[in-house]
């Protein structure tokens, strides 16, 4: 069965994308009016950064993290954290991938008592973020999802084994997040065909443009404010020099503020011979990537050290942050991203130091992909889809 008549014939009768954004704004007003009435009030912190994480995850809204951090803020300002209020603290810690960070906030809840459940799920999360004992987290994974048959589950699962490079079980484990999906938000449906698309576009050995662009429109398509689907499947166009479509796609998403969205509407208006609005572009994509990267540095390493690899033409400040990016997060797709930068500029004797320690960690077998410079975490680290 093709790709798009998989997805045809499952029945996904989930909300208007577009509904769906609006009605996810005002719950995220709500839910910030009803924690400032009453900060410390069970389950209204937590509500705050699920929104929170969806607006960011979907919309594009690099601001979320910021208010997270406001939100983190305030709660350490209690006179008495709690348990509860110490895994809130780790989660936003750890969506900022602050995972040292995040961790040490689990120990202070371990020591206030937080049900092990919880904390366990947010440790494996930071352990699949930093390849941390991955046939552990595998086998943890798999558990939790044969367990729980939430979709999320199969989504974190599938993650995992792409990360371990058994493509064919992600893409298996992907259909299977659809196939049992019961809800009508279009979140988790969208975000599925996003890895999907993901997976096919750039994780496996020979990228396969065709498929990864079936599920980065089923994606759009199932909610169409999504402005990193929107970004992934423009690239695709870009290369396949179909400039208007990637210009019809980005165009859109540019007021979710995402540097992105300028960086890659940039090259569109430079291939169409647009030099003046592209430089504008640009200028618009190198100050929003310094300004997240001076605000939360961690959780935009990778995606700044694409940029300066690229368009951004610094690769000096590109192999900085990769190299920030791969000390905070040791995983093989990090390490991909820090060499790939360093072949690329030139630099023999960091390549050759990046190997050394590859080498010590994963022994010879190593895998280089053509699209790692494609590296980067596309979501705030929380482990699973609110839906």
């Amino acid at each position: 069965m093709t790709e798009p008549d998989y997805f045809e014939s499952k029945r996904f009768p989930t909300t208007d994308g577009e509904i769906a954004v609006i009605n996810l704004e005002s719950a995220r007003q709500r839910s910030w009016s009803r924690f400032f009435f009453d900060p410390l009030r069970n389950g209204l912190a937590e509500i705050v950064v699920e929104h929170e994480q969806l607006t960011a995850q979907f919309v594009g809204d690099v601001s979320a993290l910021d208010r997270l951090q406001f939100l983190s803020g305030q709660l350490a300002e209690t006179n008495k954290p709690t348990a509860r209020t110490l895994l809130v603290q780790a989660q936003i810690a750890s969506m900022g991938h602050r995972f040292a960070e995040a961790r040490d906030f689990i120990a202070q809840a371990e020591l206030a008592e937080a049900p092990p459940a919880d904390m366990n799920r947010l440790r494996l999360n930071i352990d699949q973020a930093c390849g941390v004992e991955l046939d552990r987290v595998l086998d943890q994974r798999r558990d939790l999802a044969n367990k729980s048959g939430r979709t999320e589950d199969f989504v974190a699962l599938g993650a995992l084994l792409a990360d371990m490079r058994d493509f064919a079980g992600a893409d298996r484990t992907y259909k299977e997040a659809l196939t049992i999906y019961q809800d009508v938000s279009p979140f988790p449906v969208a975000w599925v065909c996003f890895q999907l698309g993901v997976l096919w576009g750039e994780l496996v050995r020979d990228p396969q443009a065709n498929r990864a662009m079936l599920w980065y429109q089923k994606a759009v398509d199932c909610l169409p404010g999504y402005t990193k689907a929107r970004v992934h499947l423009a690239e695709l166009h870009s290369s396949a020099g179909r400039m208007s479509d990637a210009e019809a796609l980005l165009t859109p998403a540019v007021s979710s503020g995402d540097p992105e969205v300028h960086w890659r509407l940039a090259d569109v208006m430079s291939c169409k011979g647009r030099f003046a609005d592209a430089e504008v572009l640009m200028r618009a994509a190198r100050l929003g990537f310094e300004s997240l990267l001076g605000r939360h540095l961690l959780a935009f390493a990778d995606h700044g050290a694409e940029f300066y690899a690229g368009s951004g033409n610094d690769s000096c400040r590109a192999l900085d942050l990769a190299y920030i990016n791969f000390a905070n997060r040791p995983t093989r797709r990090a390490f991909e991203q820090a060499h790939a930068i360093a072949v690329r500029a030139g630099n023999v004797d960091a390549a050759a130091t990046l190997q050394v320690e590859a080498t010590q960690r994963w022994s010879a077998d190593a895998v280089f992909h053509s699209s790692a410079l494609k590296g980067r975490s596309e979501t705030l680290e929380k482990g699973e889809i609110a839906s």
